[in-house]
């Protein structure tokens, strides 16, 4: 049985819901935001909260019970206060800046990289080594998050690159004559 399933997500003051079907749609303060709920779950909007409960037991239907009760509760979270990832840049030289539309790092290659900034995201640098990404869709977040990291992962031996801000890299120690 899914703990997470079984709790009602509570659409707080100011947030509108609408449940069409499988189709949940949330509007609030910083926007509006629709998920599509697969087959297997029946959503159910009683009141001021939504439910989410399996069709029928097999082990795709509980799986997914507490997946769309989790997406759910994510974009009422979003449409709300929203999502923030903090990035870290480590290295000499190594530093971001955002102009207009694009992201512009210099992370040790011969040329600058241009990221460009999706739609329905803002990223600020309150210092040439720090990047905050935030916005209200969690998953659009989280993969931008993962782009500009991939850009140049963190390295284990001195350090140097783009990582979380909570993310702790295990050193190695370099060879030995």
């Amino acid at each position: 049985m899914s703990r997470i399933g079984k709790k009602p997500v509570v659409v707080p003051a100011g947030v509108t819901a609408k449940v069409e079907g499988q189709l949940v749609q949330v509007k609030g303060a910083k926007g509006q935001l629709e998920f599509l709920a697969p087959d297997e779950v029946s959503v159910v909007q009683q009141d001021n909260a939504i439910t989410v409960d399996p069709r029928n037991g097999t082990k795709r239907a509980r799986a997914l019970w507490g997946t769309a009760r989790a997406q759910i509760n994510n974009i009422v979270v979003g449409v709300t206060t929203g999502f923030e990832k903090k990035l870290e840049i480590t290295g000499v030289g190594y530093r971001a800046a955002v102009q207009g539309k694009t992201l512009q790092l210099a992370l040790g290659y011969s040329h600058d990289v241009n990221y460009p900034i999706p739609a329905g995201i803002a990223i600020a640098t309150p210092k040439p080594t720090e990047i905050t990404i935030s916005g209200m869709d969690r998953h659009q977040v989280g993969q931008v998050a993962a782009e500009i990291r991939a850009l140049r992962a963190p390295e284990p031996y001195k350090g140097k690159g783009v990582k979380y801000a909570n993310e702790f890299i295990f050193r190695k120690e370099g060879k030995k004559k």
